[in-house]
């Protein structure tokens, strides 16, 4: 069953969702676990870009560092994406064109 990739993914994850939709004989339930692995993707990569901007932390009102929520939105993304992936049994590479920002660990807020 061939799907036209959602028009919500970033152009890479749209690529990469039709391609792993051309290359494997995918099942309707495997199109929705391949739709969630994609979204978790490019959650990933939102959570990456706010690190990128912001830093890994920030100081809370009793002046205590804490880590930012995109901490926790890219390593659940990350492990969401994975887990799907073996879910769909894809022995894939996640989108390649897609460059994740470096971050700035010594950043202050």
């Amino acid at each position: 069953m061939k799907v036209t990739a959602p028009k919500h993914l970033r152009p890479a994850t749209r690529r990469w969702f039709s391609q792993i939709n051309e290359l494997f004989a995918l099942e309707s339930h495997h199109l929705k676990l391949l739709l969630l692995a994609a979204g978790a993707w490019d959650r990933v990569l939102e959570a990456r870009e706010g690190l990128a901007e912001h830093g890994l932390v920030y100081i809370d009102r009793h002046g205590s560092p804490r880590p930012r929520p995109e901490v926790a939105i890219e390593h659940n993304g990350r492990l969401g994406f994975a887990k799907l992936l073996r879910e769909i049994d894809l022995d894939a590479e996640p989108p390649s064109d897609t460059r994740l920002p470096r971050l700035n660990r010594n950043r202050r807020p």
